[in-house]
């Protein structure tokens, strides 16, 4: 059965894994030495968009799997 208790917790943690989510990509981004948009959407980059995919699905399973336990 859901209580408020395990819903509230089940919000605060979601949240909180998608605000560390967006801050290690954007750390990613910053950390390239290229215009990740840019070259995905001007250029039309198909192996850096498949590369930051990637990435986003391995800060995705480790954030969740610490947050998990």
């Amino acid at each position: 059965m859901l209580t408020m208790n395990v819903f509230l917790a089940t919000l605060a943690y979601a949240l909180l894994g998608i605000v560390i989510f967006v801050v290690g990509f954007r750390l990613w981004d910053w950390l390239t030495p290229t215009d990740i948009w840019k070259e995905i959407a001007e250029k039309h980059n198909i192996a850096l968009a498949i590369l930051s995919g990637a990435v986003a699905i391995g800060l995705a399973i480790i954030i969740g799997s610490a947050i998990h336990g």
